[in-house]
């Protein structure tokens, strides 16, 4: 995502040419508030008694004293779930458990949600925020998608430029100790999310989601260093012309792919239920977009590190535990493969075949399940 150019943490792959190319983090965000969706269980009569209030000054300043004030409770619930879920891992996996320090995963987290909440509590009212007030105070029906305007543009970008560059930095932080710590870590934050928002109104829950989900997703995938990688490379290689093909377009497959395991899996469950239930989808969804960046970072690397040391890891401490077979795995990937080349010309493709191969070996049916 976007990041702020005064800081030492900036990783931002910046194309110079007289067109002014968007940068591919520049591109991402774009692409991302283009595929955000507000949380469709709000009611109308929730709407219509509470928007004005949740989006007003006050309102957003009491949403987020009531996230501070149980953010500490909920950090330490959240972890006692992760290591429930992963406590076996660590053995299994002779992870050294010294470099897993809890202390130090909800001191990162803490950072991260408290800047989230004072970019969703700014004193400078954006524009789209205002209209949204307005509306709904004048009972205007236009407000529902005035809403849907800020939840899936303003929010998002706006916390992507705050926080994309130290989340950035607590990957590298953890995958430097040890790859697979940042799968503990996601997890912390995945379930922080889920209980700070359980908490929550419906509209609180639909306006607090966007910029939570900007936080897990940016801790799933490696995106800030996709962005360094581009960095090596001319603007007009093959490479990063499939990569600047592919990334508007990552949501999109992603969401196709994840349709089509779930008809060629209709009754299978994982952990969190059924394919088809809208936790488990946003969660595949996720998932197969993270796959996309991580071939993209083995491309503009021009080697398979991150999947070695990252994703295989990641993979196969986690999918067990959550009930993902590796069958699923694999129809991910040949999807993937699929999808990935109706967007390119066969030369952009030829700069992924060898890493989207070699993903393919690495869970084929030889190697695990």
């Amino acid at each position: 995502m976007q990041t702020n150019s005064n800081t030492d943490l900036e990783i931002v792959f910046h194309i110079e040419n007289k067109s002014n190319v968007e940068s591919l983090a520049q591109q991402w965000a774009k692409k991302y508030v283009q595929n955000l969706q507000a949380d469709t269980s709000i009611t109308e009569s929730d709407k219509t008694l509470n928007l004005a209030q949740i989006v007003s000054p006050a309102g957003r300043e009491k949403t987020t004293q009531k996230i501070i004030e149980s953010l500490r409770s909920v950090s330490a619930k959240a972890w006692n779930q992760t290591e429930a879920l992963l406590s076996e891992q660590v053995k299994l996996h002779s992870i050294d458990p010294t470099t897993i320090n809890p202390w130090e995963i909800a001191a990162d987290s803490f950072n991260i949600y408290q800047k989230a909440l004072e970019v969703y509590t700014q004193k400078a009212t954006p524009r789209p925020l205002a209209l949204v007030v307005q509306l709904a105070q004048e009972g205007n029906p236009l407000y529902e998608q005035a809403l849907e305007v800020y939840t899936e543009q303003v929010a998002p970008n706006q916390l992507a430029t705050v926080v994309g560059a130290d989340i950035g930095a607590i990957r590298k932080k953890y995958t430097s100790k040890d790859p697979r710590v940042i799968g503990f870590v996601t997890m912390q934050f995945h379930y922080t999310s889920q209980m700070l928002l359980q908490q929550l109104d419906p509209i609180e829950r639909s306006l607090i989601g966007a910029y939570f989900k900007v936080i897990d997703d940016h801790l799933y995938m490696p995106l800030q260093r996709a962005y360094e990688a581009a960095a090596e490379h001319d603007y007009d290689s093959p490479v990063i012309s499939a990569v600047r093909k592919l990334l508007p377009v990552s949501t999109q497959i992603a969401k196709n792919i994840c349709q089509k395991v779930i008809e060629l899996y209709p009754n299978y469950r994982c952990m969190s239920g059924v394919l088809s239930d809208p936790v488990v989808k946003i969660s595949s969804i996720r998932d197969v977009e993270m796959f996309q960046v991580y071939l993209w970072v083995c491309a503009l690397e021009g080697n398979i590190t991150a999947v070695q040391q990252e994703l295989f890891p990641l993979c196969v401490m986690l999918y067990p535990t959550l009930n993902v077979q590796w069958d699923i795995v694999r129809q991910m990937l040949l999807l993937l493969k699929q999808e990935v080349e109706t967007y390119l010309t066969p030369e952009q493709n030829h700069t992924l075949i060898p890493y989207s191969q070699a993903l393919w070996k690495m869970f084929s049916t030889e190697v695990i399940g």
